[in-house]
């Protein structure tokens, strides 16, 4: 079983490992063009894409979770159902994003900051990356459905080629077209295409074309659409909270002053890196708890959650010795500025309690995902959210400042992995008969 984990574990991985890959080229393409309003400009515009994707998400993970139950019944049927429920929900809200596309630009930017220059630039790039909402959207649907199929080899193939496509098309377009900021954008509409067609190419080639063996009858079930986006429901809501929390962290953050935003963006970065790993198994746990789960299989649902505490556990245990001891030095790579540095040293030994103490909440989202479990997800989430995050920040913020953020992160994660354990039983387990 621990080649099966890892099977589906280590191709996400990757997959996770490509993206800050891709950003990370932007930013210097845009770092060439003799002015910092080009760098703003993809940065006001990447904030508001990843918010508008993020909320998406819950796409991904219900089409994962209802697949790969499926998957445990053999009821191949089904799975193709979901997708095709799933895909078409996709498209809907894609296209949906792109009508409101003006409403949605309004209010973003009265939201966020930004010099006018990098509004106006931030504006174009929007207006230009809008047009991939549904390709973006789609593709979570069908990157859930594929690992619910038991399959991470393509989505990892799929990421890999979109990110590679972008980064040659956001060269061409800037270095080849003299395009600045609008050219990254069109890179970006062009490669998630380039990847939806991808995914559905795969699809077909590996299950037989399942969309085209659909009925329009079948697909639009009014029963089956509100059981799978009554889950997804919860599942948005508990996405909603994970956006508060971060956008409140950097919010009072930023609140206190720029050193102090600019060390938490910094430190946060190794929570992002932890979670790279970490998501891995969570996708690993999805597939093969919602598999086992399907086949009514409890011994096997145990013993999966099992292996997968341990991995977690040896992770979170590597990474947080990593964190302790060489934590500086890992600042120092993110960052030249001695100022930062030093200003980052008092809050790095946080950083090294959040992998001890989070690993349990991804592991167990992974096993959530799997059985359809969205209630005892959503509200682990509202018990961390407002029972820890809120009142651990409200309690200490006076006298610990920054420390309080940071105490109030920990208490979060924690929180997050001990009410789920704490409903599991009943929410998964007591549920195979």
């Amino acid at each position: 079983m621990n080649r099966k984990i890892l099977h589906l574990a280590l191709p996400n991985i990757v997959s996770n490992i490509t993206v800050p890959l891709l950003g990370l080229v932007d930013m210097t393409l845009m770092g060439h063009l003799g002015s910092a309003v080009y760098i703003g400009a993809i940065s006001l515009g990447g904030v508001i894409f990843n918010f508008l994707y993020w909320m998406f998400a819950f796409l991904r993970m219900g089409t994962s979770g209802f697949t790969a139950q499926a998957t445990g019944r053999k009821d191949w049927k089904e799975s193709e159902l979901i997708l095709g429920r799933s895909f078409a929900l996709a498209l809907f809200f894609g296209v949906m994003l792109i009508i409101l596309q003006v409403p949605i630009e309004w209010v973003s930017f009265r939201i966020l900051g930004g010099s006018e220059e990098v509004k106006q630039l931030a504006s174009q790039y929007f207006y230009i990356r809008i047009w991939a909402a549904p390709a973006t959207i789609g593709l979570y649907s069908l990157n859930g459905w594929f690992i619910g199929m038991q399959n991470a080899k393509v989505p990892m193939t799929v990421a890999i080629i979109i990110n590679v496509a972008n980064i040659i098309f956001s060269v061409l377009f800037v270095f080849a077209f003299g395009m600045k900021s609008d050219g990254v954008a069109l890179g970006t509409v062009l490669s998630q295409y380039m990847g939806l067609f991808l995914s559905l190419w795969f699809a077909r080639k590996k299950f037989g074309a399942p969309l085209s063996r659909l009925s329009k009858k079948q697909v639009l079930d009014i029963k089956a659409l509100r059981i799978f986006m009554l889950v997804n429901s919860d599942i948005f809501i508990r996405t909603l909270c994970i956006i508060g929390v971060f956008t409140f962290f950097t919010s009072k953050s930023a609140g206190m002053n720029n050193t102090v935003l600019a060390v938490n963006s910094l430190l946060l970065q190794f929570f992002m890196f932890f979670s790279f790993f970490m998501d891995g198994f969570a996708y690993a746990g999805e597939a093969l708890a919602g598999k086992y789960f399907g086949a009514g299989s409890k011994a096997k649902l145990k013993k999966v959650t099992q292996l997968l505490f341990l991995w977690g556990t040896s992770l979170a245990i590597v990474f947080s010795l990593i964190y302790l001891f060489a934590g500086n030095q890992i600042v120092a790579l993110l960052t030249d500025q001695a100022s930062l540095r030093e200003a980052a040293r008092p809050f790095i030994w946080w950083t090294a309690l959040v992998p001890i103490s989070g690993f349990a909440a991804f592991i167990w989202d992974g096993i959530y995902i799997g059985a359809t479990a969205s209630k005892g997800m959503r509200n682990s989430m509202l018990a961390a959210t407002f029972l820890l995050f809120v009142p651990g920040f409200l309690l200490f913020k006076d006298s610990m400042r920054n420390d309080a953020l940071w105490l109030a992160m920990i208490l979060f994660v924690f929180g997050r992995g001990l009410f789920q354990t704490i409903l599991a039983k009943r929410a998964i387990f007591n549920r195979i008969t």
